[in-house]
């Protein structure tokens, strides 16, 4: 079957002219039935895939297997990709330029924290402060990753964003939670958003994504998740802090005075801050993680070169390698960079259902939150975006590179979704050449 008709090209600059064809960009949403809550749903899953699954974006992206449009001078595809499924995608144009598996409903571990942030971001200003009491700490699963929020302390919501995107903490999504309404109100406000999204293969059940009967999604969607998130500037600088200050416990000082300690966080994103077998990524700017019993190593990324925005999703790679799931991303982005503008798409990544009724003019700088002070969750005081990340040792510290310039966007927010649009991506980074 032939791949779907590439959007056509719009003007950077012509904001009025990507409104008015929103409409005409998104297909119809067509997606296998939601999955139930029994216990089969979230069990580990086969090594087969369904025959029949979701056909948006494409039908080729509802097929099993790997889908794409191999021809003269499109490189082969990495031979060393194990995850049941992936997905590399143009961000800004949302093309699918391969995919496997694309829609196979599995189990989404933490990246599934891309879409509470994306649906809790707008809610509440960064300087916002809540007090934790202990019935915000409820419910956090066995074993659950947490960042060290303390009960009767005082954080503002930019510290619990923070604990989120750098250490996945579960404990910072249950008091952010709980300032929503709770638990229960934060699911239905997620599933409800994933709906807009027209991510039709998500169910959620916990929302920090957290092992739960029923819980799934797929690679297509989470890839959607990231592209929304992306456009707001806060998530994105959130998610491209390597390293920041958290507030600990207060204690008695010598003297008798109250003092609040602080300890360092690090980004959890191996392509982002590194790791013994795993450089930095060049160009990587995000996204999030994930590992959990069931889902296995999930995690979705976004990286820029040569003025390509790529996102790869990779969920639960078969092989057991240290880091593996990072190690398949890097060769997918490397595919894709080599690959894009040569290889014909196998599908879109879809806008939301409201997208046709975005109108200009709605918070212009892609901020959430309400906050007035250049970006609500932006990454100030206490916190190092990428591009200020100080090298963390003579050797392989992080560096700073790739500065994305560009004009000024209109991004998602009061409903405005655009595509086709540059993102003012955080400054991206490389490693340092290691001895």
């Amino acid at each position: 079957m032939p791949a779907p008709k590439k959007t056509a090209r719009r003007s950077l600059l012509v904001t009025s002219a990507i409104l008015s064809s929103l409409a005409l960009a998104a297909p119809a949403a067509v997606a296998a039935p939601k999955p139930s809550d029994s216990p089969s749903a979230s069990a580990s899953p086969s090594a087969t895939p369904p025959a029949s699954m979701s056909s948006v974006g494409g039908a080729r992206l509802g097929r099993p297997g790997t889908q794409v449009n191999l021809a003269s001078g499109v490189p082969v595809l990495p031979k060393d990709v194990s995850a049941r499924s992936w997905i590399v995608a143009d961000a800004e144009t949302g093309d699918v330029l391969a995919a496997h598996n694309a829609h196979w409903r599995l189990a989404p571990a933490s990246t599934l924290k891309m879409l509470f942030a994306d649906t809790l971001l707008p809610k509440f200003p960064s300087d916002t402060k809540h007090k934790v009491v202990p019935a915000d700490l409820a419910g956090i699963g066995v074993g659950s990753s947490m960042v060290g929020i303390k009960e009767e302390e005082t954080y503002t919501v930019h510290d619990l964003w923070l604990g989120v995107f750098l250490r996945s903490g579960n404990d910072a999504v249950h008091v952010l939670s709980a300032m929503n309404g709770g638990v229960e109100n934060t699911v239905k406000a997620m599933n409800e958003h994933a709906e807009e999204l027209q991510a039709l293969d998500t169910h959620v059940v916990s929302p920090d994504g957290y092992d739960a009967e029923g819980q799934v999604s797929s690679a297509y969607d989470l890839t959607l998740f990231a592209r929304s998130g992306m456009q707001k500037k806060d998530f994105r600088e959130y998610a491209s802090t390597v390293r920041a200050k958290f507030p600990g416990q207060t204690k008695k000082g010598k003297k008798g005075k109250k003092v609040r300690e602080s300890f360092e966080i690090q980004n959890t994103n191996r392509l982002l801050a590194g790791d013994a077998d795993v450089p930095v990524y060049e160009g990587i700017a995000g996204v999030k993680n994930g590992n959990t019993t069931n889902a296995g190593a999930t995690f979705t990324g976004v990286a820029e070169r040569g003025g390509k925005v790529l996102l790869v999703t990779v969920m639960n790679p078969e092989k057991s390698g240290h880091n593996e799931v990072y190690k398949e991303t890097a060769r997918l982005f490397d595919w894709g960079f080599k690959a894009a503008g040569k290889v014909q798409p196998v599908g879109e990544l879809v806008p939301p259902k409201g997208a046709a009724q975005a109108k200009p003019g709605a918070n212009p700088s892609g901020e959430a939150g309400g906050s007035g002070d250049g970006g609500s969750g932006t990454a100030g005081t206490g916190s190092k975006p990428v591009a200020g990340a100080p090298a963390a040792d003579g050797a392989g510290g992080i560096g700073t590179a790739l500065g994305i310039t560009g004009g000024v966007l209109v991004l998602l927010a009061g409903g405005a979704f655009l595509v086709n649009r540059r993102w003012p991506l955080p400054d991206l980074v490389r490693r340092r050449t290691r001895p």
